[in-house]
């Protein structure tokens, strides 16, 4: 597949405390892996407008993140949720992260790429219409979603989400529109709590796929072929969005499930082959979790070579 990286540097940008484990250095590590492979070409991201932020988000949480942000003074934090906390550059940040996924979709669409990768940060699958939380500011993914069902006029669109929490941000916008597939494999119990097998949405455009701590390779390919494949070939999506959170890592210390990097690139080629089966081969994934830098940068270089060699 013709693959983009769509890289925002304001990443770097959005501080957190000491300790915290949503830093920086995420997004360092991610880069650094990406900038060895040979295939991507690499696009900087733009600020998204507020109104496409807005197909998802109120308008009233939107003012109060951003109002947040902005009043933080120098080398100071707010706190959106327990563990959501902002600097005032966090919603520079955001917005870019949120731009970022929309021109991927434009591009994509516009014929100059099949799939695309958005490194950003902060991450965005935990951010509800009205709620910050998980770290999460603005739910890109879903912004995205919208931008493609509403400005390029698709008529299905499905987001599939590897990351090893559920993204309980992005399933609200499924259980609210029809047109939307959400699909997620994730750890249970963990964080956010959501993801139960019995929420299906409406007429079943909801899959989760709750897996037990320890859950390795094998099984997380054999729960993707038997219960996501036959769900998202009978939706037939027009474009295929990805949550790709590597925290699913053996590695990783926010969860417990043990994939590996070649359980990544798995999982991109499958993605790949879904996108050329029904959705003109575009496809567009969004960093999201992933904490362990070491795992988390080789983790994304396997899978952003697996797209790329589709």
């Amino acid at each position: 597949m013709r693959t983009l990286v769509i890289d925002n540097p304001a990443s770097r940008m959005h501080r957190v405390p000491p300790g915290h484990p949503e830093h920086e250095g995420r997004y360092t590590a991610v880069r650094e892996a990406l900038a060895g492979l040979a295939q991507p070409v690499w696009h900087a991201a733009k600020p998204s407008g507020i109104a496409a932020v807005e197909r998802f988000h109120t308008a009233d949480y939107v003012e109060r993140v951003r109002a947040a942000c902005l009043t933080a003074g120098p080398s100071e934090w707010i706190a959106l949720d327990l563990d959501t906390k902002v600097c005032r550059e966090s919603w520079d940040a955001a917005l870019a992260t949120a731009g970022g996924a929309i021109d991927a979709v434009d591009r994509i669409m516009a014929g100059g790429a099949d799939a695309a990768f958005c490194l950003a940060r902060p991450p965005g699958h935990h951010a509800e219409p009205d709620r910050a939380m998980g770290f999460c500011l603005l739910n890109s993914i879903a912004i995205a979603a919208l931008h493609a069902l509403d400005v390029h006029k698709l008529s299905r669109v499905a987001i599939i989400d590897i990351d090893v929490h559920h993204g309980n941000g992005s399933q609200c916008l499924a259980e609210i529109d029809e047109r939307v597939f959400f699909g997620s494999l994730h750890q249970s119990p963990l964080y956010p709590g959501t993801g139960a097998a019995a929420e299906t949405g409406l007429n079943g455009n909801v899959v989760n796929l709750p897996l037990m701590a320890g859950t390795g390779g094998a099984a997380w390919r054999e729960a993707f072929e038997t219960g996501l494949r036959p769900a998202l070939a009978a939706f037939r999506p027009d474009f295929i969005f990805v949550s790709a959170g590597f925290d699913a890592h053996e590695r990783d210390p926010a969860g417990g499930l043990a994939l590996l990097e070649a359980d990544f690139a798995w999982a991109a080629t499958e993605l790949a082959s879904l996108a050329a089966e029904f959705a003109s081969s575009r496809l567009v994934s969004v960093l999201e979790g992933g904490y362990d830098c070491p795992a988390l940068g080789r983790s994304a270089a396997a899978f952003v070579h697996a797209l790329a060699e589709a």
